[in-house]
């Protein structure tokens, strides 16, 4: 577990060990958010179709709650039993006996595991409490470690935006300084000495000229490498990956016939991309979604990102004066000549597709 730094890894090397060491037939592990839910929720021991036809991640409620709450461990001879027990989805897998653990860290929960069904009769032992206990106080370490490892990604990330607005800054604010002051020389000079005046709008182009360099230097800096190394659809595709590690939900991504797009197209594909994914994932808790890019006959490309979530009105969201990014998405779309829609309905998913020409 301590040789992984990303979390949904460490989570999932968790939840598989467990079910090893215990012989269960099925184990869990959820992190909480502050909003009653789970933030990640990642199984062993169910499959991806079965998975996808129990629907939502389950609330914090009832044993999984007492565990999360109470920070006290549960073994159950029958879940089912238990007065907390609330039910659970048609197609969710019939469990029986019951033994789960807070995963802590101080005074701070960071999680629960759970195992069920045990192999073999008399269900789960002190034995097997004992095993999860350590195995919880592992995989705190290890939950631990990945989390500031991930924290210290953002923070460089961060530190390096700031680092560049900086620059930008203090480069082009005193290149529109100097061409607002000699724009204002030439135009006092126009009247009573017109050579001079030429020659200070000569410099008014040439310091324009020197302010759109630096901005065309902070673009090509701020824009990702991996774009430049690998190319669009093999940035999508690490991307999708990496979501798909961190989140509960399946993400996938499909290309075909893509060939090499005009700069500008690429990096546009690729902020539409990650803003309908950061929708679908964030804001609408899809099950599944599906990033789809093709090549078209013109030598463009179209790029299709589907999600089973919540969905939602796009009208009732203009008039709410919420725009979940689609206003970017569509003016990111527009500045590289290409084309962007959106369908969704509550409860229907959502699907966004944008078209770029190509060149």
């Amino acid at each position: 577990m301590s040789r992984h730094l990303e979390v949904r890894e460490v989570l999932r090397r968790i939840t598989v060990s467990a079910r090893t060491l215990l012989d269960a037939e099925y184990a869990a592990l959820g992190v909480p958010d502050d909003h009653g839910g789970f933030a990640q929720f990642v199984v062993d021991g169910v499959s991806d179709e079965q998975w996808r036809a129990i629907g939502p991640l389950p609330r914090q409620h009832g044993v999984l709650a007492a565990m999360l709450h109470e920070a006290v461990p549960q073994r159950l001879t029958d879940v089912r039993r238990d007065p907390r027990f609330g039910g659970w989805p048609e197609a969710h897998p019939e469990l029986t006996d019951f033994l789960g653990l807070p995963i802590v860290d101080g005074e701070e929960i960071l999680g629960a595991i759970f195992l069920a069904n045990k192999r073999g009769p008399g269900g789960f032992t002190d034995h097997d409490e004992e095993l999860v206990r350590i195995l919880a106080a592992h995989a705190a370490l290890a939950l631990t470690n990945a989390r500031l490892y991930e924290r210290s990604r953002e923070l460089t990330l961060a530190g390096e935006r700031t680092r560049i607005a900086h620059e930008l800054h203090d480069a082009v604010s005193q290149k529109l300084f100097s061409l607002r002051l000699t724009a204002q020389a030439a135009a006092a000079l126009v009247d009573r000495d017109p050579a001079r005046a030429r020659a200070e709008l000569a410099e008014v182009s040439r310091l324009a000229a020197e302010a759109a360099d630096e901005l065309r230097a902070v673009v090509v800096e701020l824009r990702p490498a991996a774009l430049d190394e690998d190319g669009l659809p093999a940035t999508l595709a690490s991307q999708v990956e990496v979501l798909n590690r961190a989140h509960s939900a399946r993400v996938a991504f499909t290309a075909d016939g893509v060939r090499a797009l005009p700069a500008a197209q690429e990096e546009a594909v690729l902020r539409v991309a990650q803003e309908a994914l950061h929708n679908a994932l964030r804001h609408a808790h899809a099950a599944t979604v599906t990033v789809e890019l093709r090549g078209t006959a013109a030598r463009g490309a179209v790029l299709r990102v589907v999600d089973d979530g919540r969905g939602f009105d796009p009208a009732s969201v203009r008039r709410a004066g919420r725009h979940l990014g689609l206003v970017s998405m569509r003016e990111r779309a527009a500045a590289v000549g290409g084309s962007l829609t959106v369908e969704s309905a509550p409860g229907k998913g959502a699907v966004v597709e944008m078209e770029v020409p190509g060149g």
